[in-house]
């Protein structure tokens, strides 16, 4: 074998080695890009809210999240005040949807009905039933709105699509 054919097989096996290694390597960095598949399973969930009576709290989980489905008591002065704002009216009844995620440090608050708000039991945190945080407590913004949709003439919510009833609480912001 000539020195010039010896080493013109060494660069091509090198340039060969080097492009094998490029394409591995973009294909392992497109796999760490795409979400995991129990995520993109979760990413919709429907809900079933027909059955739920005044006062009564729902709690499901979306995308490892707990996300509460409120259905408001009539004596609820935040059923109204957030009307339109955090809360929704189906038919006669008004609901509040949120992620039951403490915007402090990430615990989960319990819902008191008693008092009607949620208490966070690690820092002392409050919201409101409406979600929103009380003033002068340690969580710094409202519960986040999952985007959700209504279904089914309102019987159902779907979690993780934006319909309509979404879009009117995004453009008017959480408070």
């Amino acid at each position: 074998m000539s020195e010039n054919q010896r080493r013109d097989f060494i660069g091509m096996a090198l340039g060969g080695g080097v492009a094998f290694g490029a394409v591995a390597s973009l294909i392992a960095m497109k796999k760490t890009w795409d979400p995991l598949p129990s995520v993109v399973s979760a990413g919709f969930t429907t809900v079933d809210i027909s059955a739920l009576q005044e006062g009564e709290i729902m709690t499901v989980e979306w995308r490892k999240k707990p996300v509460y489905i409120l259905r408001m008591a009539k004596d609820d002065p935040d059923a109204e005040k957030f009307l339109g704002k955090r809360n929704i009216k189906i038919g006669d009844a008004i609901y509040t949807i949120g992620v039951q995620i403490c915007t402090h440090l990430g615990c989960i608050p319990g819902y008191e009905s008693s008092k009607k708000e949620f208490l966070c039991a690690c820092h002392g945190g409050r919201f409101n039933s409406s979600g929103i945080n009380e003033p002068g407590t340690p969580p710094p913004v409202p519960m986040e709105i999952p985007p959700f949709k209504l279904i089914d003439g309102g019987k159902k919510l779907l979690l993780g699509e934006a319909g309509e009833e979404y879009q009117q609480l995004a453009i008017k912001g959480g408070k």
